[in-house]
């Protein structure tokens, strides 16, 4: 079976435009989250999100270009252009058709659904753009990635609510594990603050109106974020071989399902998927040093992901670090997984450990070190990234520091 590694990130979100201003805000412990600058902000309850500001479409991309691309669209396309050209890689020949693209996305062009379903039921029009289609589907950003870059491997989009980026991964890590695939660009993207997007959010009454403060007692919902993280997966001794500068390797990942309930996780779910990653990457409890929880500053989410690892580490939970970065770039949905992807790859890499900020109460339920607040430099071989989105699927990956 063929090694794993890491050598290009990219990314667009509410703490940075590229992986440098990311690392750096995620090393300040310094929140993303803010008010909304969206129409009809007015109407909605929940006026708060992770939004991507000073960003302009246009020094991007051309009109006839913006007439394909929704905005999760655009987000996928900057982080992949820079994790691209991070790796140094170029696409042709053989190396093209051996490189496929898998991204994790759930809501797919939400932003133009909200603009063409405002064009005919608000403004009584009858006709909407001919490219709606092709701009709002979930598989929009993959197949522009393929296009832009040449990559003639297998190429999809996987959607599976919070898990979409660790699930796209994961299969992006097994297809060259595998030998499927030589090199992978990988990751996940969202878009969902728009008012239609945030609306049905509010109506399942889990959203926070002031902060995302997971693991604190006072906690009260969750935050959404937008944005894109973006991964070149190539195969290790491939990256050797040119002289890549590899960042991490992936070393394992597990899935599940916990089958019991569309928005309750499970405990017992959870759990599971931990020790499979554990299990699958050859890695006995004591390896791991840091977890990217998926901590969404929900009670249900923050007391059985607490529960679950507390299960499988036992004794060594109480000196893991467990902190959850969606406190500062808030709940990226689909693409959440990718943006946490870069703490973990921080970790191991540089010895940083990403906080949970804006805790401020110690929950007796949450009783494992989460990081509160500030960085922490620490010696990090291994670190997990969790997934548990709706539904009961969960995925999660295990890194390890480059060797």
């Amino acid at each position: 079976m063929k090694r794993v590694a890491i050598t290009g990130a990219g990314t667009i979100n509410a703490l940075g435009h590229d992986v440098p201003a990311t690392l750096e805000a995620m090393r300040e412990g310094r929140c993303g989250i803010g008010p909304l600058k969206i129409r009809d902000v007015e109407r909605l309850a929940i006026r708060i999100g992770g939004q991507v500001h000073g960003f302009d479409p246009e020094t991007q991309f051309n009109r006839q270009q913006l007439s394909l691309y929704d905005r999760f669209t655009q987000f996928t396309l900057i982080a992949a252009r820079q994790a691209i050209a991070q790796s140094g890689l170029e696409f042709s020949g053989a190396l093209s058709a051996r490189t496929g693209v898998v991204l994790g996305n759930s809501g797919g062009g939400m932003t133009t659904l909200d603009d063409n379903y405002r064009s005919v039921y608000e403004d009584g029009k009858n006709r909407v753009h001919p490219f709606v289609v092709p701009k709002l589907m979930n598989n929009a950003a993959a197949s522009h990635v393929s296009m832009e870059f040449n990559l003639k491997g297998p190429s999809f989009t996987v959607s599976t609510a919070c898990a979409s980026s660790n699930h796209a991964m994961a299969q992006a890590f097994q297809m060259i594990h595998g030998g499927a695939a030589s090199v992978m660009v990988t990751g996940g993207s969202e878009s969902m603050l728009c008012f239609g997007g945030v609306k049905a959010w509010e109506g399942l009454r889990v959203m926070s109106k002031d902060a995302c403060r997971p693991f604190s007692a006072n906690r009260n919902g969750m935050v959404q974020g937008e944005g894109a993280g973006i991964f070149v997966f190539e195969e290790y001794e491939h990256a050797r071989a040119r002289g890549a500068d590899i960042l991490a390797e992936v070393i394992g990942y597990a899935m599940s399902s916990d089958a019991s309930d569309i928005v309750m996780p499970s405990r017992q779910g959870a759990a599971r998927t931990i020790q499979g990653a554990l299990q699958d990457a050859r890695l006995n409890p004591e390896d791991v040093g840091y977890i990217n929880a998926h901590g969404t500053g929900t009670a249900a989410n923050d007391k059985t992901e607490c529960a679950a690892v507390a299960d499988v580490f036992g004794v060594h939970a109480d000196n893991l670090m467990m902190s959850s970065t969606k406190s500062m770039h808030g709940h990226l949905i689909g693409g959440t997984g990718a943006v946490e992807l870069l703490a973990c790859i921080m970790a191991v890499r540089d010895g940083v450990i990403a906080p949970t900020i804006g805790y401020q109460e110690a929950d007796p339920e949450c009783g494992l070190d989460v990081v509160p607040n500030e960085a922490r430099e620490a010696d990090v071989d291994v670190a997990l990234s969790n997934a548990f989105a709706f539904g009961g699927l969960n995925a999660v990956l295990a890194l390890r520091r480059a060797s």
